[in-house]
């Protein structure tokens, strides 16, 4: 039982693991892959571990030290579904330009629409063509996080609220911004010429 201890224990210092990687740190204590399963499956009975998605986990004890940190739980966005940046309303809020409280950190992926609900959070993933997967950047932090830009967060959230800006007006897009409450003059004066120069090519 020695071994299976040890094997929690690495796994506690790491942000997050696959079941290849505890394969690999099983190895490293002697232990078969049959019996690194076996102890996974008891990890989760006993919520010692976390299941974000079929084979990819976190700890516990990793999850409860680093929860109140939004790096984090950015960080898990991008490592669930990948390629994928946060966007929307987590990344507006993220820039302190709205207010709306989150249920979920929405992320945009040129991959299919899908949702995970974890113990971690809930993450949503919504599908958009390559041509508007951009933008984005790396943000660095304690975890480090892709993130659209506020510029194209804006652009995101109308962009699926209004199905793509199908028949939308430019008038139409000014009254939906304030309508959902998003505080565009905070909004730096390059973003916003960004942002409106990016409605242009698609309206």
């Amino acid at each position: 039982m020695k071994s299976k201890k040890n094997l929690l224990e690495q796994l506690k210092s790491l942000p997050h693991f696959t079941k290849s990687m505890v394969y690999q740190l099983g190895k490293q204590l002697g232990l078969k892959d049959s019996t690194v399963d076996t102890y996974i499956s008891r990890f989760l009975k006993y919520k010692e571990i976390i299941q974000l998605k079929n084979g990819v986990y976190i700890s516990a004890d990793f999850f409860e030290k680093n929860k109140a940190d939004i790096s984090y739980s950015f960080y898990l966005a991008n490592i669930i579904r990948t390629p994928s940046y946060v966007s929307s309303w987590a990344a507006l809020q993220y820039y302190n330009l709205a207010t709306e409280a989150i249920h979920s950190i929405t992320s945009v992926t040129p991959k299919v629409t899908r949702n995970y609900q974890t113990k971690a959070g809930n993450f949503a993933y919504q599908s958009i063509n390559n041509d508007l997967f951009s933008d984005f950047s790396l943000a660095k932090g304690k975890f480090d996080f892709y993130i659209a830009s506020p510029a194209k967060a804006l652009f995101d959230l109308l962009y699926f609220r209004t199905r793509q800006f199908r028949g939308v007006k430019l008038e139409t897009i000014k009254a939906l911004i304030e309508e959902s409450r998003i505080d565009v003059d905070e909004m730096d004066k390059t973003e916003q010429e960004k942002f409106y120069s990016m409605i242009k090519k698609i309206i």
